[in-house]
């Protein structure tokens, strides 16, 4: 039964078998014994190298809860598409 699913994945999709699974689609696999885990650890690593921020500081919470936001006019110019690279697609 596998050997027919891997042949017909293989007719599907350009695909290959090269043992084990240890990535995919972005998830670090982990094969053991008493289950199968998944990880995002490489992908975040990644994102926050990609932003240069792999020496940033933790928070529980990402954002202020008590600081009032409004529009900055002195501010710079943002780009938009490096803001919509960083916190990724939103689906409403």
């Amino acid at each position: 039964m596998c050997e027919e699913f891997v042949v017909a994945m293989q007719g599907e999709f350009e695909m290959s078998m090269m043992g084990e699974l240890t990535y995919f689609l972005g998830l670090q696999v982990k094969q053991l014994k008493h289950g199968t885990f998944l990880s995002q650890s490489k992908y975040c690593f990644d994102l926050l190298k990609k932003f240069k921020m792999e020496d940033c500081k933790e928070a529980a919470i990402p954002i202020a809860t008590k600081c009032l936001m409004d529009v900055d006019e002195a501010g710079k110019q943002v780009d938009s598409t490096k803001y919509r690279g960083l916190i990724g697609p939103c689906y409403i």
